[in-house]
């Protein structure tokens, strides 16, 4: 476990009677430590990493954490939030799985068969390139243009089931944010495991979330033209909804506050019924801009009907109840600098558990 850090944030709102009694994970970007803090903001655990955070963090039940590390191998053409060392990890600090992939990024998921979902970065055949639509024309990378793959590995690592976007996406439909590079065509920034099993995915340069048939391959849902902005982490709820964090970047009009084209604009939670397509409920701040982080985040409904949201670019933690009301905030005080970003206190993404979630139980809180 290491040393605790001696510094922790301060929780700026707290409404005991309303918030949910709970323990936060994050880890700012950066650094090679994790946390698990409480209601008050103090550490309640600790875990010392190999290397810098790749991206995202997972408690399991049996108390371990699943995380990725940078290693220094992953391409270089990717800004994206890579990492390229898939490291389970137990309460003691001890590496007791992992798997080395440099094409891995952004988001995982540990399956309820032990095994694991991975999203990868591939290459586009060249001979689809010239056909791909949207972009800023000449933006390509000097290695070509990138897709994405989601893998399910077993804990010995063989790969029982594969998915290629370029194999599935669409030419027409499919078409590249305007303000975005041409470097990538399938960029997927957030995956989930819906009830029946199959998969549904953040396709950050389409603004669209998709869901994908796992026995057929067929994307059988596309949901978010003209609403969605560069979303994150999109969850499967239990009543069969989507939550998704929106974060509102290249938002095209009517739904940006300028009507125009515009990287600027507001971040928002939306609950989608795809059954409908309708949105069933939705959190924006007053005013809108006081929520907005043009990168990563995420958004996690709570038992008790809350949802928990990090505002990454700010390293801002906050629960909200299903009237907007922030009955829970927290800011994190710890800074890294980094090579995109400068200084900067930014967490890729935040998750509550309950104390009577079988990790923490597991871990002896």
């Amino acid at each position: 476990m290491g040393n605790y850090p001696n510094q922790f944030g301060p929780v700026s709102s707290h409404r005991p009677d309303l918030a949910f009694h709970s323990y936060t994970l994050f880890a700012p970007h950066g650094s090679t430590f994790i946390l698990l803090i409480d209601m008050d903001g103090k550490t309640a655990h600790y875990w010392t990493i190999p290397s810098q955070l790749g991206s995202g963090i997972e408690l399991l039940s049996n108390g371990n954490l699943l995380f990725s590390v940078k290693t220094g191998e992953e391409p270089t053409h990717f800004l994206g939030t890579v990492g390229g060392r898939l490291i389970e990890m137990n309460p003691q600090g001890e590496i007791v799985w992992e798997h080395n992939d440099p094409s891995m990024h952004h988001d995982f998921v540990r399956l309820h068969n032990g095994n694991t979902l991975l999203n990868r970065h591939v290459p586009t055949p060249v001979g689809l390139i010239d056909k791909i639509r949207g972009g800023i024309p000449g933006t390509e990378h000097e290695t070509g243009m990138w897709s994405n793959s989601f893998q399910e590995i077993t804990s010995a690592g063989a790969i029982v089931w594969e998915w290629l976007a370029y194999d599935h996406l669409d030419i027409d439909l499919d078409k590249i944010c305007p303000l975005c590079t041409r470097s990538t065509w399938g960029y997927v920034n957030g995956v989930d495991i819906l009830s029946n099993g199959d998969v549904i995915g953040s396709f950050r340069d389409f603004n669209n979330l998709m869901i994908i048939d796992r026995d057929s391959g067929s994307i059988n849902w596309r949901w978010g033209t003209w609403e969605l902005g560069h979303q994150h982490n999109p969850t499967n709820l239990a009543n069969g909804n989507i939550l998704v964090l929106d974060n509102g970047y290249h938002r095209l009009p009517p739904y940006n506050l300028r009507s125009t084209v515009s990287a600027e604009g507001y971040s928002r939670v939306l609950e989608i019924d795809p059954s409908t397509g309708n949105i069933k409920w939705s959190y924006t701040a007053n005013p809108p801009t006081k929520f907005w982080s043009h990168i990563c985040s995420s958004s996690q409904r709570l038992p008790n009907g809350n949802t928990f949201i990090c505002e990454s670019s700010s390293g801002r933690f906050f629960e909200v109840t299903t009237r907007g009301e922030i009955v829970w905030q927290f800011v994190n005080p710890y800074t890294f600098k980094i090579s995109r970003y400068g200084t900067t206190n930014l967490v890729y993404k935040a998750a509550k558990y309950g104390h009577d979630h079988a990790g923490i139980k597991n871990l002896g809180l």
